[in-house]
């Protein structure tokens, strides 16, 4: 009897022992690929470079601290209800860096419009392709000790007329004008935020019209300890003319590949007067960069 019991005694110890050991090994694991998926990007030879998240809906012209060979593809897609009819959004845009630190952007947005009420027909607005935006990005400090990255930039978009009026009227129907300032911090492994804030100055030629809208863009993310997936929200603010509006954007990214991963953002409008629910898909491809470790 007293050797059946020694032996159920040591049965549960082994095992608790086993699964407490489990645990522990799958916790180390996650934690040597989170300090690994960090070193890939911040072990390397030359200048600092820190691993940020990126918000998806408004997103980066280029990784904060950029190296010289970086290249990356994104193509999204869009849908917004404005209760008398629904914008779908859809773009494609290419990134690179020509040289250290710094990132250069070109994006083709594209808006197609559907009235959801009959009755409101003309007041919809006419699909277009939105503009040419060219944009570029100075990450100007930069620090793997303090794990934050600071950067300025600017957007220049030439606001295109829709499509039916092309040779109608004159192609190019305005100009946006857009720097901006952007600061990152990580904290620890997983926790990321950021700020992106700037004016976004529009000036209509038709009316040679100016007007001015101050964007400040919030950002938290948590990434998943032992993955390249995140999930977090935006909070997208604008003030214009003593008016406020923000839009929540929570959203998540999935790896798909170890160079192709799905954004997908939730809109929920706060204080908007015509627009309700969104949502958005970014398919992002990073083709392989060779860096020297060292």
């Amino acid at each position: 009897m007293r050797i059946c019991l020694l032996i159920v005694l040591v049965f549960i110890t082994t095992s608790s022992y086993g699964q407490v050991a489990e645990q522990d090994s799958t916790e180390n694991i996650n934690e040597l690929r989170d300090s690994l998926y960090i070193a890939e990007t911040e072990n390397v030879r030359g200048k600092d470079k820190v691993l940020h998240a990126e918000p998806l809906f408004i997103d980066l012209i280029r990784d904060l601290g950029a190296r010289k060979g970086e290249r990356e593809w994104n193509i999204g897609m869009g849908m917004t209800d404005q209760r008398t009819f629904d914008s779908y959004l859809g773009l494609v845009e290419y990134e690179f860096a020509p040289l250290d630190r710094l990132g250069v952007e070109v994006e083709l947005p594209f808006s197609f419009y559907y009235p959801t009420d009959s009755e409101t027909k003309t007041e919809v607005p006419q699909s277009r392709l939105n503009s040419l935006k060219l944009a570029t990005q100075f990450s100007f400090f930069v620090s793997e000790r303090y794990s934050t990255s600071m950067a300025v930039g600017y957007i220049h978009e030439f606001e295109l007329t829709s499509f039916k009026k092309y040779g109608k009227e004159e192609l190019v129907k305005g100009n946006v004008y857009n720097p901006f300032f952007v600061a990152a911090k990580r904290w620890g492994h997983n926790f990321h935020t950021l700020l992106y804030t700037g004016p976004l100055i529009e000036h209509h030629f038709k009316d040679n019209a100016m007007a001015t809208t101050c964007q400040v863009n919030t950002n938290f993310h948590y990434m998943i300890t032992g993955t390249r997936n995140f999930i977090g929200v935006e909070f997208n603010k604008e003030f214009h003319k003593g008016d406020f509006d923000m839009t929540i954007r929570p959203q998540m990214r999935v790896g798909i590949t170890d160079n192709l991963l799905v954004g997908i953002v939730t809109g929920i409008p706060i204080n908007r007067e015509n627009q309700r629910f969104s949502s958005f898909l970014r398919l992002i491809y990073e083709p392989r960069h060779k860096a020297k470790h060292g």
